[in-house]
């Protein structure tokens, strides 16, 4: 079977426009944030990108259509790049300068050389862009926290196939012109609209499953391998160790130990009725109010993943009772300020070792179930667990 350059260019267009605006269209419905934004221009571009060559391909526009493909198909390298980085918290905003540069310089080459420069005028300018950002990207995607993720593999041997051919088609380009055998064979249009297809394929089913994963691991977690997260919160497991300790030197002293959980039980349909933006304010505010507002002291550790957990030592119950109300009207007061227009529910629930002893998993369960009592009680913004609450863990 022997494939034209027209219908090779049609193939791509169409196979690279239905993956992008499923990806697109998925990130309008999320209202998603800067991850999901720079991989929607990513694929965007190569729409444009597509769409640009197989103008050429039919042959109108002259070197313009060249020019605006070329500068698309960088632009798509680019952000593909810039939302690892993103993934991974890092900063964008000198990459993003980066990358705008390397977009003109790529549309540039082929103004400069115009009609004259013919069909691969600006080529080379090009090949390098696309190289160097898939290496970044794929560089990038092994990072961690994102390179924690078993789906980022996929994403990064894409980007390191798209760098290393583009390095092939670098050198042939430059060592044996774009008329000769091995360059048409190997890395002309027909082969290369065949790889991008494939990759574009790939591309579209990875982005996807990790900007979902991303919305899994709000917990933080997966921002540290020191067992306490990028605020500064102790992750779950590194809470319950350092709550153990904490209660074994009270019992032997005799102090009140009380543990404190903060919740908000709707934060998951917030994210689906108002996107990831609000979710992700209003579990940042919950954090951040938590840290300012527990006792100095305090040990401070994720729960589940819209809650968190915090220790008390106090005299009393009542001394419990005035740290918990306090945070619970902080908190309150923070969402209702934050602008969003949702007020979130927020249950606090608390659990007295004169109640129910020093048991680090009976203290957190009678906790968490107190908490999720508490919105439903209408005089309560605080409730203490008794010992049913704490039948076992969950």
């Amino acid at each position: 079977m022997t494939l034209d350059l027209a219908s090779v260019s049609v193939m791509t267009a169409l196979v690279v426009a239905v993956a992008g605006i499923l990806f697109v269209s998925e990130t309008l419905l999320r209202r998603d944030e800067a991850v999901g934004a720079f991989w929607a221009i990513a694929f965007l571009s190569g729409i444009g990108t597509s769409t640009a060559y197989l103008v050429w391909a039919v042959g109108v526009g002259g070197f313009v259509p060249i020019a605006i493909g070329n500068a698309l198909f960088v632009s798509s390298a680019g952000c593909m790049w810039l939302g690892a980085r993103a993934f991974n918290q890092r900063a964008v905003r000198g990459p993003v300068l980066l990358v705008a540069l390397c977009v003109a310089v790529s549309a540039a080459a082929v103004i400069v050389r115009g009609p004259a420069g013919g069909d691969w005028a600006g080529a080379f300018a090009m090949f390098v862009n696309i190289a160097g950002f898939a290496a970044l990207g794929a560089v990038e995607m092994r990072r961690r926290p994102v390179g924690r993720l078993r789906s980022s593999v996929s994403l990064a041997v894409v980007l390191g196939i798209q760098s290393a051919y583009y390095v092939a088609r670098t050198v042939v380009f430059v060592a044996s012109g774009p008329d000769s055998d091995l360059f048409r064979v190997g890395f002309g249009t027909i082969s290369t609209s065949v790889l991008t297809v494939t990759l574009t394929i790939v591309a579209v089913v990875v982005t996807s499953v990790l900007r979902a994963s991303r919305s899994q691991l709000r917990g933080y977690g997966w921002v540290s391998d020191s067992g306490i997260a990028g605020d500064g919160v102790f992750l779950y497991p590194t809470f319950l160790r350092a709550l153990d300790d904490l209660l074994e030197r009270a019992r032997w002293e005799g102090r009140l130990v009380a543990v404190i959980s903060v919740r908000i039980d709707d934060l998951r349909r917030i994210g689906d009725a108002f996107g990831e933006e609000v979710r992700t304010s209003a579990l940042h505010l919950l954090r951040d109010g938590v840290r300012r507002h527990a006792p100095l002291a305090s040990l401070i550790g994720e729960d589940d993943d819209p809650g968190l957990l915090f220790t008390v030592l106090a005299p009393d119950p009542m001394a419990v009772r005035r740290v918990a109300v306090g945070a619970h009207r902080a908190l309150f007061d923070a969402l209702g300020r934050s602008g969003q227009g949702v007020l979130p529910v927020v249950g606090v629930g608390v659990a007295l070792s004169e109640t129910i002893g020093y048991d680090t998993e009976r203290l957190v369960a009678g906790a968490r179930a107190a908490a999720r009592k508490a919105p439903t009680m209408p005089d309560s913004s605080v409730m203490f667990a008794g010992v049913d609450d704490a039948g076992g863990a969950e």
